[in-house]
C-alpha cells in the first residue's frame, strides 16, 4: 500500500490546526526570537549607514584632505594652494555641529563651503554651481546669514515656503536660531536643497549649509577654516603631484587619506554593534531551546501515528520530511510575524543605539535611513534555517524509530535517561572547549564564540542537574503528602520534555544574573572612578551635542572674571582637541591640574604620582587605558607619535590610566607643554575649586546669574556632574536590559509551551489520578509543584552559569571589546532577583495547564479526549 505525499501533508497541516495553543506558542517564540535579532541588526546597520550617509555627504568626491594638528588651519593656506596652480581639485571646508530648536532641536551639521569650487566635491549646486542650475545660489551668497536646508527637513518643520521667490515678498519668516557653543546665532533660510535620490534625501536631512564666510561667522572662526577637501588624481595619472602638495604645505598641516580616517573612526564603534548582536542572538538561542521541545513533542505524541505509516509502508525519510516540513511552514509564519514586530522594535533601537553612539564615539546626524535589505535577509536566514536545523534532530528520530517501538512508548523516557549521561559529557566537553576559545589572545569573534559554547555546555548539564535535584527533592518530601511526593518523581518521569524547557528558562535566567552582575560592577567601577577624578567644587563646559565629549570653547572673559572671583581658591582647566596622528584621529586633552597624577589610578606608570607629575610637566604624556589598549601601545616604557604644528613628534608615555569616560580613550598632558606645542589658548572646560566655606549650590547659581551675559554655558556643582554621568551610564545600558527582557520573555514562553504540552501529553495519567480519587485542587497542586520545581531547577542552575557569563563579560569581553578593566563587585541580589523570577516565571507558565487538569472530566481524560 502506498501512501501519497499529499495524504501526509494534510495529516501534517491537521496536526497543527488541532492544537492551536501549540502552535501559537512556538510561532510566538520565533517571531520574538527573529523580532529581536532583525531590530538590533536595523539598528546597528542604521547606525552604521547613518555614519557612512553623513561622511559621504560632507566629503562627498574627496579623496584627501589637509588638516591642521589642533583642528584648524588658516585660510591662507587654502588662497596660496590655489595661487599655486596645482594638477589637483581643492575646496576649503569649515563645519561644525550645531542645533536649532525650531528644527527640532536635535545635532545637525553645519557645513561651510564655497559653491565655486564645489562642482568637483559636491553635488548641491550642479555641476558648475551657476545661478541656472541653483537660481538659490545668489541669495545664498548675498544675504546675510544665509543658509540652505533640505527640503524634508523644511517640510518637517514647516519652512516649505522658504524659497527664493517667497522671500522677496517678505511675507514669509525663513529666521531661525542656531546654538553653538553657549551663543546663539542667527541665521535665514535662504532656499530648500532638491536631493536628486532617497539615499541623498537622508543624508541632507542632518545637514545646513552655508557660505564659507557665514560658517566662520557662525562658528566663530574668522581667518580659519576646518580643512581643505582635495581630489588627489592616482600617482600614474598624475606624477609627483602629491609630493608637490605636501611640499607646499605648511608646518602643522598634513594630507589625510579620508577614507583611511573615516574607517578608523568607524571601527570604533564595531565592538559595541558586536555586543549588542550577540546580546540578541541570545533570544534566538533560547527561542531555539523552545523550538527544538516543542517539536521533539510533536513527535514523542505522534509515535503511534508514525509507528501505524510505517506499517502501512511510508518510509523513514518521508516521515523526517513530513516534519521538517512542519518547521518550515511554522518557521516561515513566525519569521514573517516576527520581520514585522523586528520593524516596530528597530525604530525604538534605532534611537536607542545613536544615542548611545552620539554619547560614546561620534554624532549622527542622520536617522532616517529606511529598512536595510541586509538586515531582514539576516532575520529570514536566522529564522527560518534555525527553525528547520532545530527541528531536524527531532525528525530524524521520528524517521529512525522502527515500527515496533513506534507503537510502543515504554522505551521514550528510557532513552531519554541514557541520553542524560551524553548530554552531561557533552556539555562538560563544551565549557572546555569554550574555555579554550576564550583563551584564544586576540579576536572578539573567537570571545563570543567561545562565550556561547559554554552557554551551551550548562545548558546541556541541565537534564542531569535535573535528576539530582529531583532525587533531593524526593529525599526531602518523603515525610509528605502523596501530592508533594509525587512532583518530582512526574518531572523526572517526563524528562525528555522538561529538560529542554529548564534549560531553556536556564539560559535566559543566567544571562540575566550575568547581565546584571557585569552592570552593576561596571556601575560600582564608574562611581570609584568619579570619586577619584571629579575633585572640584563646579563645572563649567559649552553646551555640546555629546554627552561625554566636549567640543565647545568657552570665552576668554569667562576665565577672567571666574579668575577674580572671591569665590574662587583655583581655576583648574580643560583644552580638548581631535588631533592628528599616524594612527588616525586622538582626543588630546590638557590641563594644568597639579594633582593629575594623584587623581587617577594607573594601570601602568613609571613611578609614584609625583614622578607622573614632574615627566608630564617636562613633555611626557598618560593614556586612557582604551585608547592604550586600542592603538596597542606598552604600558611600559611605550612612546606615541602625533601630528603637531611643528610636524609629527614622539611623546613618552609615563603612565596609562583606569578611564570610563569613553572607549575611544584620550591623551592626557601638561597643559603649558601643550600650548607650546600647538600654540593653543582656548579653553574647553573649567574645575572651579571654591574657597573654604562657600556652598557650591550657591555658588553655581551666582556663576549662572553673573556669566549668562558673557556666554550660555553648562554649570554644574561636583554632585550634579557625577549625577549626570550615571545618567549617561544608564542610558548606554538601555537596550541592552531591553534584550535581557525579550529573552526571559522567550523562555517564559518556552515554559508555557513545554508544560502545556506536558499536561497535553499526560491526560490519560491524570484521568488515572481522578478516577482514583485524587481532587481538582490535588491536581492543580500536582501541576503547580512540578512547575515550581523546574523553575527552581533553572534558577539553581543558573546562579553559577550566571557567575561564570558575569566573569567573562567583566574581564574578557569588556576589556578585548572596549579596552576597560572593571572591577568585579559580587552582589547577591541579582542572584535572589533571579531565583525568583524562574520560580515565578515557571509557576505562572503552570497556571493554565493547573487550572485546565482541574477542570478535566475522568471519563474524558481516559478516553483521550
Amino acid at each position: 500500500m502506498t501512501i501519497r505525499p499529499g495524504v501526509l501533508a494534510r495529516l501534517s497541516f491537521r496536526y497543527l490546526v488541532r492544537r492551536p495553543w501549540q502552535s501559537v506558542l512556538m510561532v510566538l517564540g520565533i517571531t520574538l526570537g527573529v523580532a529581536v535579532v532583525i531590530a538590533v541588526d536595523l539598528a546597528n546597520e542604521s547606525a552604521a549607514r547613518a555614519f557612512d550617509l553623513s561622511a559621504d555627504a560632507v566629503a562627498g568626491r574627496a579623496t584627501h584632505n589637509i588638516a591642521g594638528a589642533s583642528g584648524s588651519l588658516d585660510e591662507a593656506v587654502y588662497t596660496d594652494l590655489k595661487l599655486a596652480g596645482l594638477a589637483v581639485a581643492i575646496a576649503p571646508v569649515v563645519t561644525a555641529y550645531v542645533a536649532s530648536p525650531e528644527l527640532g532641536g536635535l545635532p545637525l551639521q553645519l557645513l561651510g563651503i564655497d559653491p565655486f569650487a564645489e562642482g568637483a566635491f559636491r553635488s548641491f549646486f550642479g555641476s558648475a554651481g551657476d545661478r541656472a542650475a541653483f537660481p538659490e545660489l545668489a541669495g545664498f551668497l548675498t544675504q546675510p546669514g544665509a543658509i540652505l536646508i533640505a527640503r524634508d527637513l523644511a517640510e518637517r518643520y514647516g519652512f516649505s515656503d522658504c524659497t527664493p521667490e517667497r522671500l522677496q515678498t517678505r511675507m514669509v519668516d525663513c529666521s531661525i536660531s542656531i546654538e553653538i557653543e553657549g551663543r546663539t546665532e542667527i541665521a535665514v533660510i535662504a532656499g530648500l536643497l532638491e536631493p536628486g535620490d532617497d539615499l541623498t534625501a537622508g543624508a541632507l536631512s542632518g545637514i545646513i549649509l552655508a557660505d564659507i564666510s557665514t560658517a566662520q561667522e557662525i562658528t566663530g572662526r574668522t581667518g580659519y577654516l576646518s580643512y581643505i577637501d582635495v581630489i588627489l588624481p592616482p600617482e600614474d595619472a598624475c606624477p609627483g603631484c602629491r609630493d608637490n602638495l605636501e611640499r607646499l604645505l605648511p608646518e602643522g598641516a598634513a594630507l589625510n587619506d579620508i577614507a583611511a580616517r573615516t574607517d578608523t573612526i568607524a571601527e570604533m564603534t564595531t565592538a559595541f554593534r558586536l555586543n549588542l548582536t550577540a546580546l540578541s542572538l541570545l533570544a534566538l538561542v533560547v527561542g531555539l531551546f523552545l523550538i527544538y521541545n516543542t517539536m521533539t513533542f510533536s513527535v514523542v505524541k505522534r509515535r503511534a501515528l508514525f509507528g501505524t505509516l510505517r506499517c502501512l509502508g511510508v518510509t523513514g525519510r518521508e516521515i523526517f520530511r513530513m516534519v521538517v516540513a512542519e518547521a518550515l511552514l511554522v518557521g516561515i509564519v513566525g519569521t514573517a510575524l516576527g520581520t514585522l514586530a523586528g520593524i516596530l522594535l528597530g525604530q525604538e533601537a534605532v534611537r536607542l543605539v545613536s544615542r548611545s553612539i552620539n554619547d560614546l564615539y561620534f554624532v549622527v546626524t542622520v536617522r532616517d535611513v529606511g529598512l536595510p535589505a541586509i538586515s531582514l535577509a539576516k532575520g529570514w536566514a536566522l529564522g527560518i534555517l534555525a527553525t528547520v536545523g532545530t527541528a531536524v534532530f527531532p525528525a530524524r528520530e521520528a524517521g529512525s524509530v522502527p515500527a515496533r517501538a513506534a507503537l510502543s512508548r515504554a522505551d521514550v523516557e528510557e532513552s531519554a535517561g541514557v541520553a542524560v549521561r551524553f548530554a552531561a559529557a557533552g556539555g562538560a566537553a563544551a565549557i572546555l572547549a569554550g574555555a579554550g576559545l576564550l583563551a584564544i589572545p586576540s579576536g572578539l569573534g573567537w570571545s563570543f564564540a567561545g562565550t556561547f559554547t559554554i552557554m551551551i555546555g550548562f545548558a546541556a548539564l541541565t537534564p542531569a542537574v535535573t535528576v539530582l535535584l529531583m532525587r533531593a527533592a524526593s529525599a526531602l518530601f518523603k515525610n509528605f503528602g502523596p501530592v508533594v511526593r509525587m512532583a518530582p518523581r512526574n518531572v523526572t518521569a517526563a524528562l525528555s520534555r522538561t529538560s529542554i524547557a529548564v534549560a531553556a528558562l536556564m539560559v535566559a535566567v543566567a544571562v540575566t544574573i550575568g547581565i546584571s552582575l557585569m552592570v552593576s560592577s561596571f556601575r560600582a567601577t564608574v562611581v570609584d572612578w568619579l570619586d577619584e577624578t571629579i575633585r572640584g567644587d563646579v563645572y563649567l563646559s559649552v553646551p555640546g551635542v555629546s554627552a561625554t565629549q566636549p567640543d565647545g570653547v568657552i570665552n576668554p572673559a569667562v576665565v577672567e572674571r571666574l579668575d577674580r572671583h572671591p569665590d574662587v581658591a583655583r581655576l583648574d582647566v580643560l583644552r580638548v582637541i581631535t588631533g592628528d596622528s599616524p594612527y588616525g584621529p586622538i582626543r588630546i586633552g590638557a590641563t594644568n591640574n597639579p594633582l593629575t597624577g594623584g587623581n587617577r589610578r594607573f594601570a601602568a606608570a613609571l613611578g609614584p604620582p609625583e614622578q607622573v607629575q614632574a615627566a608630564m610637566a617636562a613633555g611626557a604624556v598618560i593614556l586612557s587605558e582604551p585608547l592604550a589598549r586600542r592603538l596597542e601601545i606598552p604600558f611600559q616604557g611605550g612612546s606615541i607619535r602625533l601630528q603637531t604644528p611643528a610636524g609629527e613628534r614622539d611623546f613618552a608615555v609615563a603612565g596609562v590610566y583606569y578611564d570610563y569616560g569613553n572607549p575611544q580613550g584620550i591623551l592626557l598632558m601638561d597643559l603649558a607643554r601643550f600650548r607650546e606645542t600647538w600654540g593653543d589658548e582656548q579653553v574647553t572646560a573649567i574645575s572651579v575649586i571654591l574657597n573654604p566655606g562657600v556652598d557650591p549650590e550657591a555658588a553655581t547659581v551666582r556663576f549662572q546669574n553673573e556669566l549668562v551675559p558673557i556666554q550660555r554655558l553648562q554649570i554644574q556643582p561636583n554632585r550634579a556632574l557625577r549625577d549626570g554621568a550615571l545618567v549617561v551610564f544608564d542610558r548606554t545600558f538601555a537596550i541592552t536590559t531591553a534584550l535581557q527582557g525579550l529573552a526571559t520573555l522567550v523562555a517564559f514562553i518556552g515554559v508555557l509551551s513545554a508544560l502545556m504540552s506536558l499536561q497535553l501529553e499526560k491526560a490519560r495519567e491524570l484521568g488515572v489520578l481522578r478516577a482514583v480519587g485524587m481532587t481538582a485542587r490535588q491536581l492543580r497542586q500536582l501541576v503547580l509543584l512540578e512547575t515550581g520545581l523546574m523553575g527552581a531547577v533553572a534558577g539553581v542552575l543558573s546562579i553559577p552559569t550566571g557567575i561564570v557569563l558575569s566573569l567573562i563579560l567583566i574581564y574578557i569581553i569588556n576589556r578585548r571589546a572596549f579596552g576597560w578593566t572593571l572591577q568585579f563587585q559580587f552582589s547577591f541580589e541579582p542572584l535572589v532577583q533571579a531565583l525568583g523570577i524562574a520560580v515565578i516565571a515557571a509557576v505562572l507558565a503552570g497556571l493554565y495547564p493547573a487550572l485546565r487538569s482541574g477542570r478535566m472530566a475522568a471519563a474524558a481524560a481516559l478516553r483521550g479526549e
